[in-house]
Order: C-alpha cells, then structure tokens, then sequence
C-alpha cells in the first residue's frame, strides 16, 4: 500500500491533467519508484487514482518498455540498439556487457544491482552508442568506458 502522501500528489497531479490518460505515465512511474517496478498491487493503485480499468493501467504499461512490469535490479542499463547505435557499436557494448555481468538482455546480475535492458532510440545519435544507467545518460560508449561507467554506478 502506499503512504497517503503519495496517493495525495497522486490524485493532485491526475486533477491537473486534461485527462486521466494524461496523467498515467507519471503515476506508473511514481508508483515503479515506491515498489522498485510496477507490481499487480501498483497497477491496480494506479487505476483506482487514474479512474481507469487494471487492463488499461496494464496496457499502458507494457506499452512503454522504461516501466517495469516485473521485479528489476537496483539500476536499470538501457542500451540504445536504434540504427545509429547499431551501426556505430552496439552488439559490442551489449557482448561486453554479456560477459562483464554474466546476463543476457533482460537478466538482472546476481546480486540484484543491474537489470540489462536494449531500448529504441534514446535521441542522442550524435554519441552514439547511447546508453542509461539508473536513468543517467552516457554516450559514446566504448567497452573501456562501460567498465569506467559501471564501477562509477555501482559505487553511486
């Protein structure tokens, strides 16, 4: 359950919005930020502050791939795989990442810190290869500064 401060700036954001639609992916966030991801309790929360079905909630939130419908590990690595991260880099920063943290995509590390996800365009092509680390953008990524990066994250 989530404290009553929480659901007040909640529903004091939806009253804001045009309409409850408007509003839902800054709730699903805020809700993902209080569980860790946005688990069945969250996502029915969510539709009671939303005034929307769970199967709404629920459709909206396994369209957007940055909420998280199953539990993720402290950091989230989103690796950007658009046509200009693809070209300048990409399967070598995800390879590195394969065996620098012992996961595929969509794994998290065994001692829950890092959950590795590919994403489409992050906006960024002119560093390309792109990539978030707890929501911290980074490019022109290279494997050497992927080990500079990811010891920097963990200690954060």
């Amino acid at each position: 359950m989530i404290p009553e401060e929480l659901k007040k700036s909640l529903q004091q954001r939806v009253a804001t919005a045009v309409t409850a639609r408007e509003a839902a992916v800054d709730v699903m966030k805020e809700l993902q930020s209080h569980y860790g991801w946005l688990t069945d309790e969250a996502v029915g929360e969510a539709a009671e502050i939303l005034g929307l079905s769970t199967l709404q909630v629920d459709e909206l939130a396994t369209f957007y791939e940055m909420i998280y419908r199953r539990p993720v590990g402290k950091k989230v690595i989103h690796v950007c795989d658009s046509i200009s991260c693809w070209c300048a880099g990409f399967e070598r920063i995800m390879e590195h990442l394969r065996k620098k943290l012992g996961v595929v995509e969509g794994q998290t590390t065994a001692d829950g810190m890092f959950t590795v996800i590919p994403c489409c365009c992050m906006g960024i092509c002119g560093d390309s290869p792109a990539m978030t680390v707890g929501g911290n953008f980074y490019g022109s990524v290279t494997p050497e500064k992927l080990d500079e990066i990811l010891e920097k994250e963990r200690k954060n």
